[in-house]
Order: structure tokens, then sequence, then C-alpha cells
């Protein structure tokens, strides 16, 4: 495991300093601190191309990866290239070892359909851990009012689970502040998210919410307790941030 770039007392001051910053703000922090080492792991979510609008004026080199699981939406790789044409950020694909055809025959069908969390490790946290190999820290689009997981995050954090800090430079936008921002300055997004999917992983787990539900992530394995692949779960208490 990676020793902390920050002592637990610098990431609280971070904290501090970060408090009633802007988004902007953060990640310029952010980029200052850990760039080149610095680098973001988007799924094409509202929130996420906000960051790349973000990142597109402030550092546009920070690497951004996508956890291609094999099993996206069409749209959501469309995204990818119209933020490339829009940004000039080419978003990296990274992938599992095994293709989707290659790790089904592998376990004897898909394993989305009772066994999601070992889907969710096996085609987004391995491959995720291997790109991070060389990095300090890591950019997410997390929201605060989203899940009790990500409600107990701060802004900058050790994040035990890859050995780096954890930036959340979004932690205090609502829903409304990032359609917003979204509409303000035409950022491209999923047109999914105007079908009634506020939320938008893979196919196979996400479908679209009925009109008037405020969960967004209803729609994420709807009917299961599940509500994320693990990225940003808390395996341990963070304290002032390690």
């Amino acid at each position: 495991m990676n020793e902390p770039p920050l002592s637990e007392a610098e990431i609280a001051d971070a904290n501090r300093l970060l408090a009633d910053k802007t988004p902007q703000e953060i990640l310029r922090w952010a980029v200052a601190e850990f760039h080149p080492k610095l680098m973001m792991a988007t799924a094409f979510g509202a929130e996420g191309c906000c960051i790349l609008h973000m990142l597109a004026e402030i550092e546009p080199s920070v690497r951004v990866i996508n956890l291609e699981t094999g099993y996206q939406f069409p749209e959501t790789l469309e995204l990818r290239e119209r933020i490339r044409q829009r940004y000039g950020i080419a978003v990296e694909l990274v992938r599992p070892e095994l293709s989707v055809a290659e790790y089904e025959a592998e376990h004897g069908g898909p394993l989305y359909t009772h066994r999601p969390d070992q889907c969710c490790y096996d085609r987004k946290i391995v491959p995720l851990r291997k790109a991070i190999v060389g990095y300090a820290a890591w950019i997410s689009a997390i929201r605060k009012d989203q899940t009790a997981d990500r409600a107990a995050a701060a802004v900058v954090q050790w994040d035990k689970k890859f050995g780096l800090i954890k930036v959340n430079p979004l932690l205090h936008w609502t829903r409304k502040d990032v359609w917003g921002f979204i509409m303000k300055h035409a950022v491209p997004y999923n047109p999914l998210h105007d079908q009634n999917y506020p939320s938008i992983g893979c196919w196979p787990c996400t479908q679209p919410v009925a009109e008037g539900e405020t969960d967004e992530r209803a729609g994420r394995w709807a009917g299961k307790k599940k509500k994320e692949c693990g990225l940003h779960v808390i395996e341990h208490q963070q304290g002032s941030g390690i």
C-alpha cells in the first residue's frame, strides 16, 4: 500500500482551505499539488462532464480514464467522442483483461444477474487498480447527497481502497447545480438523461426511473440493496482524512 503523499494534518489543512471554494478552485489546487501524478476516472455522468469542462480550461493534460466494462450503453461511448471533439480531451478506455465473451464463458454466463458485486469488482475495481499505478491522486465526481457512503466523504481524503488521495470537487453541489452548469456552458451530456435515466452505468444494471422519482440512483441495480459499484464505498472510518 502506498504511503499517503499528504499527512493527516495536511489533508485536514487542505479541507479547511477548500471548505468554501468553488469546484474550479478545488481542481486548481489539485493540479498544483499533484499534477502530473493526478488522474480522473469518469463514467461520463453529468457530474463528470462538468469536471471535464473545467479541466479543459484549467489543465487539459490531466489523464482521464473510463472503465470500459464492455457493458456500457452505446450512448455513453458516443459521448466520449463528443467530449474529444469539444474539448480535445481523449478519455482513455481502460478494459478488463477478459472480453465480455471470454468473461461470460469463464463463468457460464453473465454474473451481473446473480453476482453483481463480483462483476463490478472484476470489470471495474481490478482495472482501476492497475491504471492508477504511479499516481498520487485521483479526481472523482461524487456528490454528498447521492448515497450514504458519499455523504461521509470529504473534499480531500485518503482513499485507502486504492492508495491515493481522492479529490471530490463537486462534493457539495446538488443535482440542480450540476444541470445549471451544463445548461449555462452547453456541456455535452448523455442523451439517456433526457429519457429518465438520472444515473447511468452498465446497461444490464441500469434502467429508467418513474416520473417524479427523487432517488437519482433508483435505476441502478433496481430491486437490490446495491447502489454502488464499489469505487466509492468506504471501507474504513476516515476521521480527518486518513
